[in-house]
């Protein structure tokens, strides 16, 4: 099952990573902060996403896509490492999912749940799931509509705070 996770992630060559967090801004954190669990990424390419809806810009998001050349990697302990990096000394919310998943209208969404591999939000422990058919089972889609319930709460509470700036 780990070699499932593994050929999803290594598609295009390089077992490639890709971390996407709401909340931290839209200025990516230095590559040296990739640095984790022993491991250190072979290529590293953050950039703040374009078009970004007005919710969600307030808050800045960034996608991070972390490669290591040697395909044999075990990356659980990394994706954890690295989203517990993302959602830390701010209030986030980050998830790992496959390459090519990303859609503004679907993050964390009960469709889009068996893309995604692993989610963190702040002040929690960072959940990765490593087999593809708990991926698809009904307790994964239900954790991921935990942490969308939690992106909710963070749009909203950004949404408040804008309304009451502007009324100040």
């Amino acid at each position: 099952m780990a070699g499932e996770i593994r050929d999803l992630l290594c598609w295009r060559g390089p077992i490639s990573v890709n971390v996407f967090v709401i909340g931290s801004g839209n200025t990516p954190l230095p590559k040296e902060a990739f640095h984790l669990a022993g491991m250190v990424p072979d290529a590293f390419l953050p950039f703040p996403l374009l078009g970004q809806p007005e919710a969600i810009e307030r808050l800045g998001l960034v996608s991070y896509d972390i490669d290591f050349d040697d395909v044999s990697l075990d990356l659980r302990e990394y994706t954890r490492a690295a989203l517990r990096r993302v959602c830390a000394n701010t209030r986030a919310v980050a998830w790992a999912a496959f390459e090519g998943t990303f859609h503004y209208d679907e993050l964390l969404t009960d469709q889009m749940a068996h893309q995604v591999y692993g989610y963190c939000t702040t002040g929690a422990e960072p959940v990765v799931e490593w087999d593809t058919a708990a991926l698809r089972g009904e307790e994964w889609r239900r954790r991921i509509a935990e942490a969308r319930a939690a992106l909710d709460a963070l749009l909203s509470a950004s949404q408040i705070r804008a309304r009451k700036s502007r009324t100040d």
